[in-house]
């Protein structure tokens, strides 16, 4: 009678399992859903790898497996919009090459399961990025096509290259690989003149699509407020906005009204930091139109503990530590 119990115990078991309508159920962990806005405390149940019940408790017993995630954030997939992943070319000292990383290896591991390669490559190159890195990931690699036919192929000379910034050729590619691609990227350029953001532009026009600009070289030819002002569109993006280049302050730490204003135009800023260009001395916050701390001065408890009316309190923590003028809110 022993040896009967033991299966009969197997197959109710296995019954059990078979009945419970979750795979998989995280339980306790702080939901973060901006489409639904949701931020509290939920559970989540999975089924078949998709999102089958949100609710404040699900009954542990309706899933094979339970999770405890109290503590940790829980969140759809992320999507960072800004990186370069058009690697294994062999080209030096280039984002369509070394410069770039395999995706896979940086993007699960931190929550991310959706990214868009900044450029990298141009109409002319695109169809080996997609072969060589974007059919091959198992991250979802979206593309912003480079103005540049060969994208980004070094900084001196290709990236420079005028006849080769075709917004035809550009925003026909596009078309071709909808879906995929879903932006057109300026960046980089040193010339004096508008070439590269106007013709930029015209492919995203052409394509119905938004074009990121890397401004490049700052010149007073061709001023930063007049890209976010006059020559962006709503819907389009200035990244590396935090470079120290951007006239972003005025003399009394206050921000300048042109930012503001061209967010009310629709203009994205993107900070875009990768490895420089998020640099400490703009590692800023700003309430009420002032810059208040810096990063590197305070920490997110004591931030918390500054009233409403907080002024300069003396506090080299609060009032800043690299040099600056007092921050202080009026």
């Amino acid at each position: 009678m022993m040896f009967m119990k033991f299966p009969i115990f197997l197959l109710l078991a296995s019954a059990a399992l078979a009945q419970a309508p979750y795979d998989l159920l995280l339980q306790g962990g702080h939901v973060v859903d901006a489409k639904n806005r949701i931020s509290e405390v939920r559970d989540v149940a999975l089924k078949d790898g998709r999102i089958a019940e949100v609710a404040s408790h699900i009954d542990p017993a309706k899933a094979a497996k339970t999770v405890d995630v109290s503590g940790l954030y829980v969140t759809p997939g992320l999507v960072d919009i800004h990186v370069h992943v058009y690697a294994g070319t062999g080209m030096r000292g280039a984002y369509s090459g070394d410069n770039s990383v395999y995706p896979d290896g940086f993007t699960f591991r931190a929550g991310v399961t959706t990214v868009v390669d900044a450029g990298s490559s141009g109409w002319r190159n695109f169809p080996d990025f997609k072969d060589r890195v974007i059919d091959r990931s198992q991250t979802r690699v979206l593309a912003l096509l480079n103005i540049v036919g060969r994208g980004m192929g070094g900084e001196t000379k290709i990236e420079q290259d005028v006849a080769d910034m075709d917004p035809k050729a550009t925003a026909e590619q596009a078309g071709r690989f909808h879906g995929i691609v879903v932006g057109v990227k300026s960046a980089h350029f040193h010339g004096p003149e508008w070439t590269s953001v106007e013709r930029a532009v015209e492919a995203g026009t052409l394509a119905n699509i938004p074009v990121m600009v890397d401004f490049g070289d700052f010149r007073p030819e061709r001023p930063y407020q007049d890209l976010v002002l006059k020559k962006l569109r709503p819907g389009d993006i200035s990244t590396h906005m935090y470079l120290g280049a951007v006239p972003m302050l005025d003399d009394s730490g206050t921000v300048r009204p042109y930012l503001f204003e061209a967010r009310k135009r629709g203009v994205i800023f993107d900070v875009g930091h990768g490895g420089g260009s998020f640099l400490l001395i703009c590692a800023l916050t700003v309430r009420d139109g002032k810059v208040v701390y810096d990063l590197d001065g305070i920490t997110r408890e004591d931030w918390d503990k500054l009233g409403a009316n907080y002024k300069a309190q003396g506090d080299a923590r609060w009032d800043g530590t690299i040099g600056h003028a007092v921050r202080a809110r009026k």
